[in-house]
C-alpha cells in the first residue's frame, strides 16, 4: 500500500515500528521523503504496540493515518521481504528489537537496506546503542553532537555502520511563532516514564506541580501524559503520574493541604496540539522541550532531581534552560542559549545528510546484493541467546519452541549472573584500599 497514491512509482521504503514513540519517530521521518518514496507503514506485533487513541496521536501530522497500518507478525514480515523486497526498510524499533528483526532479515536473498535510528535524546551516546544497531547499515541521528559521539563508539567497537544527520522530524518547520499571548494559559508539564524514577520523587514532583497551580491560578498546569492506564509505553512506568493524581496517596495530599487544585489536569494526544496554547513547557528531561524551542514557547528543566546520565538530560547542560521549583512558582521560564542549539539538534536542514547516504546505500544495492551484516558482539550463547533475545521482544508473538526453552534455561541463568555482579560489586566497594605503593 503506498502512502501517497499520486507518488510515482519508484523506491520503496517500509516503516517497521513497535511502540507509541517509535511510531511517531518513523512516521514523521518517512514524511519527510515522501515526495521520493513509495512508503508504507506497518506495525510489528509486539507486547507495546500502541493502541488506537496512542497511534492515531503518534500519526498526526505524518501524512500517515491509521486506517492505512496494518499489524504484521516477524515471520509474515520475513516471508512479504524475501518475496517482494523494498529497497529499503526503517526500522523505527526499540534497540534490542533492531537487533532481533535485522538478524532475521540479514540472511534474506537481495535485502533490503536497513535503516534505523532514536525517536528521541541519546546524549550522553551509549555503547550498548551501537551493538543493539551493529546490523543495519545507517543510523540516523538529529544532532552534530549526536553523530560525534555515535561515530567514536562504534569505531571503539569496530561496528562498521554509517550514521546520517536529520532534523529531529517532528519539529515544527515554520518559523517561531510569538508566545505571549492570553490564549496561551498552560503550563505544560511532560511526563517522562524513567525520570524521576523512584515514588517518593514522583509524589515530590506532583507537589511542585500542584504548588505552581496555586500560583497560577489563570493558568492551566497541564500533565501531558504519553499513556492512558492500560496503554503501553517505550519504557515501563513503574509509578505512573497521571494515577497517581487521579489517586493522591496520602504523601501528596500532605503536601497539598488534602486536596490537588482544580487547575491541575491531566491530558494526553499529541504534543503539538499542547504546545499551541502553551505558555511554557517544563520538564525534567524530555524531547518535547525541542519541540517548543521550534515553536518559540519558552521552557523550564526542573533540575531539583539532579543532572546526569540516569536522569536523561546530559544533553542540556550549558543550554540555560535549567531551573528549580522556586522558578517554576514563580513563572522564571527559560530561552536557550544561542551557542547551544548549533551542536544541538538545531543545526540546519541544509545539513542534514541522511537521504544521500541512504540513497548511495539503495544505489549500491541496486548494482549488487547487500553482503549480510556480520554480528561481532555479545556472541556468548549463540541460538539459544537470539532466541531468548526474540523470545523477550516478542513475548506472547513469539511461538517457536526455541524461544521457549530459551527462557526457561536463560532466565536462572540471567538472574544468577546479575548476583554474581552485584555480591563482586560488593566486595569491591568494601575491600580496603591497598597503602599507597603497593
Amino acid at each position: 500500500m503506498s502512502r501517497d497514491e499520486g507518488t510515482a512509482p519508484g523506491r520503496r521504503l517500509l516503516v517497521v515500528a513497535d511502540s507509541d514513540s517509535y511510531a511517531k519517530w518513523g512516521a514523521a521521518l518517512a514524511g519527510r521523503v515522501a515526495g521520493a518514496w513509495d512508503t508504507e507503514f506497518a506495525l510489528l506485533a509486539s507486547p507495546v504496540l500502541p493502541s488506537a487513541r496512542q497511534l492515531d496521536a503518534a500519526l498526526a501530522g505524518s501524512g500517515f493515518v491509521p486506517a492505512e497500518v496494518r499489524t504484521i507478525e516477524l515471520d509474515a514480515l520475513l516471508a512479504e521481504l524475501a518475496a517482494d523486497p523494498p529497497d529499503a526498510v526503517l526500522l523505527a524499533l526499540r534497540g534490542p528489537l533492531v537487533r532481533v528483526v535485522a538478524g532475521r532479515i540479514a540472511g534474506l536473498p537481495n535485502r533490503p537496506v536497513l535503516v534505523s535510528g532514536f525517536p528521541g535524546l541519546t546524549i550522553p551516546a551509549e555503547p550498548k546503542a551501537v551493538v543493539y544497531r551493529e546490523l543495519v547499515d545507517l543510523v540516523v541521528l538529529h544532532s552534530r553532537r549526536e553523530v560525534r559521539e555515535f561515530r567514536a563508539n562504534a569505531a571503539a567497537l569496530d561496528v562498521g555502520v554509517r550514521f546520517g544527520l536529520a532534523t529531529l522530524p517532528f519539529l515544527a518547520a515554520v518559523p517561531p511563532s510569538a508566545w505571549v499571548g492570553p490564549e496561551r494559559d498552560e503550563l505544560v508539564f511532560a511526563a517522562q516514564a524513567k525520570v524521576p524514577a523512584g515514588f517518593e520523587d514522583r509524589v515530590r514532583l506532583l507537589g511542585m506541580l500542584a504548588r505552581a497551580a496555586r500560583a497560577h491560578p489563570d493558568h492551566r498546569v497541564v500533565l501531558k501524559v504519553r499513556a492512558r492506564p492500560g496503554e503501553a509505553q517505550t519504557h515501563a512506568e513503574e509509578f505512573d503520574l497521571g494515577e497517581l493524581v487521579a489517586a493522591p496517596p496520602p504523601e501528596l495530599l500532605a503536601m497539598t493541604g488534602g486536596e490537588l487544585p482544580a487547575n491541575l489536569v491531566v491530558r494526553d494526544g499529541p504534543m503539538a496540539g499542547h504546545l499551541e496554547s502553551a505558555a511554557a513547557l517544563v520538564t525534567v528531561s524530555s524531547t518535547a522541550v525541542l519541540e517548543a524551542i521550534a515553536v518559540g514557547v519558552p521552557v523550564l528543566l526542573l533540575d531539583d532531581f539532579g543532572i546526569g546520565p540516569k536522569q536523561i538530560n546530559t544533553v542540556f547542560e550549558g543550554s540555560g534552560l535549567f531551573g528549580g521549583a522556586a522558578d517554576l512558582v514563580a513563572g522564571r521560564w527559560r530561552e536557550p542559549a544561542p551557542g547551544w542549539l548549533g551542536d544541538n539538534y538545531f543545526h540546519g536542514e541544509e545539513h542534514d545528510d541522511w537521504e544521500a547516504e541512504l540513497a548511495r546505500l539503495v544505489d549500491a544495492r541496486a548494482r549488487a546484493p547487500l553482503p549480510a551484516p556480520v554480528r561481532r558482539h555479545n556472541l556468548v550463547g549463540g541460538a539459544l541467546r537470539r532466541a531468548y533475545e526474540r523470545k523477550r521482544m516478542l513475548g506472547d508473538y513469539d511461538r517457536t519452541p526455541a524461544g521457549a526453552v530459551a527462557m526457561v534455561v536463560a532466565l536462572p541463568a540471567r538472574w544468577l549472573l546479575r548476583r554474581v555482579r552485584r555480591v563482586r560489586a560488593a566486595v569491591t566497594r568494601s575491600a580496603p584500599c591497598a597503602p599507597r605503593g603497593a
